[in-house]
């Protein structure tokens, strides 16, 4: 029997991966003209990591982290998230030493169990930024203003931005006993998963999907409306700053977000194209996270994006690479001569494909409109004879004859 992939840990195919490579490369060149740099943390952490970063009573906690011990009797889990992770190492390698504002983002693989589905898989990956240092509401426009540069880069108009604030640890339980007191009389009403987590988190039944919890808590109060006067001036600049520069947003006051180390500002991107699974980017302010990890007292703010959901939004684009050149090469001479020019136009930078095979004319035609080449060039018996051949273009139909020397197929066919 063969034996197949585990539920919820995809393949990404040629076809597919060419879609990724797309986005990855658009969120490399937006970052970098906002000034972040890249860093690289490992899959596996200290489990006690994401408990003290994440929160105990978090769905990701509580279910879906991948824990284990190892054979050195060590608590360790696959990363759930990326923003723990790389505190940890700004933390652990003493960056803030050189300077206490750093500008970092990083891609890969995340691990959470959870029952998979469209745009949300059990490996699953991000793509992520974080910002350290800043307390000015300009940084948080600026981290809005480049997650929707990037999806602008892109070519998409989805998703919308929304935003709301959390307030700070000052207010926020001041709302948490409010919000208590409003859900108490409606506990039989909320799902097993809210009645549980009533005391510990009684936040997250704002945003729950269940039909239940989304009817016993309309007309909840906003956090919005008791906000202290920091807080409230803080999100006011945020959004003055936004609007000064043309992000256009959306409030959403019953956005909470999952993670606990989330303060004041937080944001979602959303699009009605995914279903269930609206939300394609999010993120926030973590003020009190670095210090909580045993740093020092730094303020933060980040957000991530799920890969496989900006993908399905790029789902109608063409992002396979086509070849140059296809030389359809026809006999042994013929044959050694087309990989002796597929070589040299290669170390040259032109994407080239042969046939190895040595099959007819017919089929090796087929191959080039398999690969979907830009150009064609036949040899046979004649071409080597008079050492030229005709070079097709094959979009346009048109061609030209050329000699069979590298740099001047080259300069015909490489891209500009």
């Amino acid at each position: 029997m063969a034996i197949t992939g585990i539920k919820g840990f995809n393949d990404i195919l040629p076809g597919e991966v060419e879609k990724w490579q797309h986005i990855e490369a658009a969120a490399r060149r937006v970052f970098a003209l906002y000034g972040f740099a890249e860093i690289r943390v490992p899959v596996l952490e200290k489990t006690e990591l994401f408990r003290r970063s994440i929160g105990d009573a978090t769905d990701i906690v509580e279910k879906e982290m991948y824990s284990f011990v190892d054979k050195g009797d060590n608590a360790v889990t696959m990363r759930p998230e990326g923003t723990a992770s790389v505190m940890r190492a700004f933390i652990e390698h003493k960056l803030y030493a050189a300077d206490p504002v750093a500008k970092l983002y990083y891609l890969g693989p995340m691990f959470r169990y959870e029952r998979p589905q469209k745009g949300r898989y059990r490996q699953f990956h991000q793509i992520g930024c974080e910002v350290t240092g800043v307390t000015s509401p300009a940084i948080d426009a600026q981290v809005l203003t480049m997650l929707c540069h990037f999806f602008a880069e892109l070519g998409l108009d989805e998703p919308a931005l929304q935003v709301n604030s959390l307030g700070c640890s000052g207010c926020r339980p001041i709302y948490r006993n409010a919000l208590k007191e409003f859900l108490r009389d409606r506990l039989d009403r909320l799902c097993d998963d809210c009645r549980r987590r009533f005391e510990t988190n009684p936040l997250r039944a704002l945003d729950c999907k269940s039909a239940g919890c989304q009817e016993a808590t309309d007309g909840a109060p906003a956090m919005l409306d008791y906000l202290d006067d920091d807080c409230a001036a803080h999100f006011a600049e945020v959004r003055r700053r936004l609007e000064s520069v043309g992000t256009a947003y959306a409030i959403n006051p019953r956005m909470v977000r999952g993670l606990d180390y989330y303060t004041r500002t937080t944001f979602e991107l959303v699009t009605g194209l995914l279903g269930a699974q609206s939300a394609v980017a999010a993120g926030g302010r973590y003020d009190g996270l670095i210090a909580d990890l045993g740093g020092p007292s730094l303020p933060g703010i980040g957000f991530a994006m799920g890969v496989e959901r900006v993908a399905l939004l790029l789902a109608e684009k063409e992002f396979r690479k086509r070849p140059d050149l296809f030389i359809a090469a026809l006999g042994q001479a013929a044959q050694d001569l087309a990989f002796l020019l597929m070589t040299s136009l290669q170390r040259q930078g032109v994407a080239v494909e042969i046939d190895y095979e040595g099959k007819s004319l017919k089929s090796q035609m087929r191959r080039s409109d398999k690969f979907n080449a830009r150009f064609t060039l036949i040899i046979g018996e004649d071409e080597l004879a008079g050492g030229r051949a005709n070079l097709k273009e094959m979009d346009a139909g048109s061609q030209e004859e050329v000699p069979l020397a590298a740099d001047e197929i080259a300069r015909r066919v490489k891209p500009s």
